[in-house]
């Protein structure tokens, strides 16, 4: 049982949900902080950390088997855990469901409001859609960035039963990130996916170009920071946060280039995890000294 559950968390590679916990967080951080900030106890953080786990979970899932057989034909994916016949289809598809009714469960539960469960379907089908996305746009990197965008925007709905600029900034800021570190990923697999007629922007304009697409990509998300240290307002700690985050994009995009791909993993691991957990403790660290 031990051994399956590893492979299971290994299969969606569970240590990935750092890229978008931290913004769940800070976004939650957001709602709970100022005047009319709305805190929430022990129950409603645990449900934000349970519907974040679970969402992911299913939609990474939900990946892996819908797309199998590419895995399967692509020498760089076909050690995955469906491919080599590690998990079968049947436990990967009960993984999936299971993960499904959790996070629709965790919405109704735990969350102080009804807008999380009104919207937990709409959700789940956008995060489990971006599995066909390849096949019909060659902007799926997008469709993932507005997937890990809801991460914010759902935790400062799920406290306070509204929107606003706050949430919305933040949530931009994910949207390019994250665009624009799926597209230097798939440039691992620009060969590939023209053979077997899948799509992406590496695809489309080939690496060069689509490495300049994923720069103007990320000077848009700290763009996005700026304008939310603005609007909210956050304090010194943040911005800070932010000009080291232009640093560390630039330092990714340096060590990515078109015709060396070689360190594409640390740009999408170190560098972005660093980015992520670097946002939200100095986003917090700036509305615990505010709070003071």
């Amino acid at each position: 049982m031990w051994k399956r559950v590893s492979d299971l968390l290994g299969m969606i590679k569970f240590s990935h949900t750092l890229f978008a916990l931290p913004f769940a967080i800070l976004g939650a951080l957001l709602a709970a902080s100022g005047p009319s900030g709305v805190r929430g106890g022990v129950r409603e953080w645990v449900g934000i950390l349970l519907c974040m786990a679970t969402a992911r979970s299913a939609a990474m899932a939900f990946n892996r088997l819908v797309d199998r057989e590419f895995d399967a034909a692509n020498p760089r994916t076909a050690g995955r855990h469906l491919p080599a016949g590690t998990l079968s289809v049947r436990s990967v598809a009960i993984f999936t469901v299971v993960n499904c009714v959790l996070f629709v469960g965790a919405t109704s539960l735990f969350l102080p409001n009804r807008l999380p469960l009104i919207l937990s379907i709409p959700v789940l089908l956008w995060l489990l859609g971006y599995s066909y996305a390849k096949r019909f746009t060659s902007l799926p990197h997008l469709w993932l960035g507005a997937a890990l965008m809801l991460a914010p925007m759902s935790a400062w709905i799920a406290l306070r039963g509204d929107f606003g600029w706050p949430p919305l900034w933040l949530g931009l800021a994910v949207l390019f990130w994250v665009t624009g570190f799926d597209v230097i990923y798939a440039c691992q697999d620009e060969a590939h996916d023209r053979s077997v007629g899948l799509r992406s922007l590496p695809a489309r304009l080939g690496a060069r170009r689509a490495l300049r697409v994923a720069a103007m990509l990320h000077a848009a998300t700290v763009v996005c920071l700026v304008a939310l240290w603005r609007v909210y307002p956050m304090g010194s700690i943040f911005l800070g946060a932010v000009a080291l985050v232009a640093l560390l994009l630039a330092y990714e995009h340096a060590i990515v280039r078109p015709d060396d791909l070689s360190r594409v993993n640390q740009a999408f691991f170190q560098v972005n995890i660093a980015i992520s957990i670097g946002l939200m403790i100095a986003g917090g660290l700036d509305l615990w000294a505010a709070a003071r």
